[in-house]
């Protein structure tokens, strides 16, 4: 991206103090132009400065000024708002990651945790790791994994909002996880996704075989599904927002328009385009330039 015609969007958590001054003081000492400044948000702090030209160090300085409270982004000014919204479902959309939640049935849920973490982190292969915690689950009762999806996950705070205002201003909202389609058509339906795809687990009718269909939705799985989203409805990559946390979304938050790691790991953080650590899923509407007057909590 070059340094013409940026703008800057920061999201803070909600009664942390407004600092639009804070901003136009960073663009300026840099020698930057400015332009349009917008306030985005009303119960929470969000803005955004447009500006152009000044030092190459604008964005490196804005994120260091706005990194320890708020959310920022530094984007190009115009298309914004975004036709796609391509997201990962566990700890990203959930809170929670479904296959150490079933692991606990299983009574291994410390040691699959720990094999989930170095695959998020890119660290151990996301399909043979897969492989491996799902094979920990063998003989765990179907029960079990209505009784997980009852009693032990959450949807992120955001995730409704986001969604359904999405969907409002016509985009195509599609969960494309890495863990299972007992999970991913249940937060699908219950969010109004308009499409969900997953890993199939098998069972015998009664329990988990410790088996997982082939072929595994993984990494690259995930980026063809961006691909074949953005084909279908005729639009280009850069009219897409990927977002997830862990490694095996890292291709499709490249390949994106807009790219957002959602408290991921560093590997994510570091090639995306945005981040969010200090807030909620709400800050993908504020990157996309949406007024929090825009938002839609209930379709």
């Amino acid at each position: 991206m070059s340094e013409e015609n940026k703008v800057a969007i920061a999201v803070g958590r909600g009664g942390h103090r407004f600092r639009i001054a804070d901003a136009l003081t960073v663009v300026q000492e840099n020698g930057g132009k400015l332009g349009s400044i917008q306030n985005l948000g009303f119960g929470r702090p969000a803005f955004t400065v447009e500006y152009s030209g000044g030092k190459k160090n604008i964005a490196t300085d804005l994120k260091r000024k706005f990194s320890k409270n708020e959310d920022i982004a530094i984007l190009a000014a115009n298309d914004l708002k975004k036709k796609l919204l391509i997201a990962d479902m566990d700890s990203t959309i959930i809170e929670q990651e479904c296959l150490d939640e079933l692991a606990a049935y299983a009574g291994v849920q410390k040691q699959v945790a720990a094999i989930t973490k170095k695959a998020m982190q890119g660290v151990l292969n996301f399909e043979e790791a897969l492989k491996e915690r799902v094979a920990m689950l063998k003989g765990v009762p179907l029960t079990a994994l209505e009784e997980c999806w009852r009693d032990k996950i959450t949807i992120s705070k955001g995730a409704r909002t986001l969604v359904n205002t999405m969907r409002k201003n016509g985009a195509r909202c599609v969960l494309v996880s890495g863990g299972f389609t007992f999970f991913t058509s249940r937060v699908a339906g219950s969010l109004g996704f308009d499409a969900h795809y997953g890993n199939r687990l098998v069972d015998d009718g009664e329990r988990l075989t410790g088996e997982v269909r082939n072929p595994i939705l993984g990494k690259d799985s995930k980026l063809q599904t961006l691909l074949s989203e953005v084909e279908q409805a005729k639009i280009t990559v850069n009219d897409a927002v990927a977002i997830g946390d862990g490694a095996n979304d890292l291709a499709m938050i490249e390949a994106a328009g807009l790219g957002i790691a959602v408290h991921a790991k560093p590997i994510v953080v570091k090639n995306s385009d945005a981040q969010i650590s200090n807030t909620d899923l709400a800050s993908v509407l504020y990157f996309q330039g949406y007024l929090e007057t825009e938002f839609v909590s209930d379709l």
